[in-house]
């Protein structure tokens, strides 16, 4: 069963990528990017498209990142320290 799922999961992920690389080739045609101050950038289509993908994901990873460290911080806080001064507490073990 284990190597059945390998499979089906090695299997999605080459329908993925394919499917992505089918769009890739599909939107090569260029596509012209205009910003401030006159700058113009012409690149790819699917260029376009993984940068601003990227960008959000980096958006995204940097907006959680405020809740991530208070969540850490109160995690931290709650658990007690370990000290080395308190004796550790060997079990019971019958003489023999």
């Amino acid at each position: 069963m284990n190597n059945l799922t390998r499979y089906l999961g090695l299997a999605a992920k080459i329908l993925v990528f394919l499917l992505v690389l089918g769009f890739a080739l599909k939107n090569s045609h260029p596509a012209v990017f205009y910003s401030y101050l006159g700058y113009v950038w012409q690149a790819p289509l699917i260029v376009m498209l993984g940068l601003a993908f990227a960008l959000g994901v980096l958006a995204g990873v940097l907006a959680l990142l405020p809740t991530l460290f208070r969540l850490r911080r109160e995690a931290a806080r709650k658990q007690p320290p370990e000290t080395a001064d308190t004796p550790t507490r060997t079990p019971d073990l019958p003489v023999v």
